[in-house]
């Protein structure tokens, strides 16, 4: 059986961290050890524990993620997250295996996951592949968990720090934003629209170049979504 590779969170945002552990969940021989939100909890770990790779964010108070790389055992292999690009030039310099920018989606992650694999660890033999990947998510809505099927999710759109869920029969509001929600979405079920909508690709009764029509509502497609959204479109 292949060693698992031990895995450190550090984020001083709780969302972010959520995000990250769900993502990581779904990938074989990940073992994460904590969730960390800040770099001292995670001197903690680092000095009772083997840990070979670190999510470290950079932009944290107290111990900024790039002071924290500094200081610690060149042998862990650091990923960095971030949601700012300002940063990629020194975090490349410190040798880091990605720079991930947020939000991170599974795609994405694995893929840096697997750049780790190939360089740092040559002795297994294949990459580490995605498990059987989840048809559903929980949102916290009216203080409970609830459980959502991606194919009854028809489309889901954004006011400001909260957002509604719009399904065949209902439609949920929980509090988070739209971005954090678009990155536990599989990139290829859903499409990002306009910065207030997300949709269902399945579900879209038809389009032209500026709108998508979704169980009767007409929604915008944002001209800095426009490329892309009509691109593809055009692969179905």
């Amino acid at each position: 059986m292949d060693k698992k590779i031990s895995c450190l969170i550090i984020d001083d945002e709780k969302m972010a961290r959520e995000i990250l552990e769900t993502h990581l969940s779904k990938i074989k021989n990940i073992q994460v050890i904590a969730s960390c939100k800040s770099a001292s909890e995670a001197f903690t770990y680092l000095s009772n524990q083997t840990i070979d790779l670190i999510l470290l964010d950079i932009n944290m108070p107290e111990i900024s993620g790039i002071s924290f790389a500094k200081s610690i055992n060149k042998e862990v292999k650091i990923i960095f997250t971030t949601a700012y690009r300002d940063y990629a030039i020194e975090g490349f310099e410190l040798k880091a295996v990605d720079y991930l920018l947020k939000p991170i989606t599974y795609e994405r992650l694995l893929k840096a996951v697997n750049t780790y694999f190939e360089v740092y660890a040559p002795l297994k033999h294949e990459k580490l592949n995605e498990k059987e990947p989840n048809d559903f998510m929980f949102v916290r809505s009216d203080r409970k968990m609830i459980k959502i099927d991606f194919s009854s999710i028809y489309y889901i759109e954004s006011y400001s720090d909260y957002i509604k869920i719009n399904l065949d029969d209902k439609i949920i509001t929980t509090r988070e934003t739209i971005s954090a929600i678009e990155a536990k979405l599989p990139s290829n079920l859903f499409l990002r629209i306009h910065r207030s909508y997300i949709i269902s690709i399945s579900h879209i009764s038809s389009f032209t170049n500026e709108h998508i029509t979704i169980k009767n509502s007409s929604l915008p497609i944002s001209r800095s979504y426009k490329k892309a959204v009509l691109q593809q479109l055009d692969q179905f």
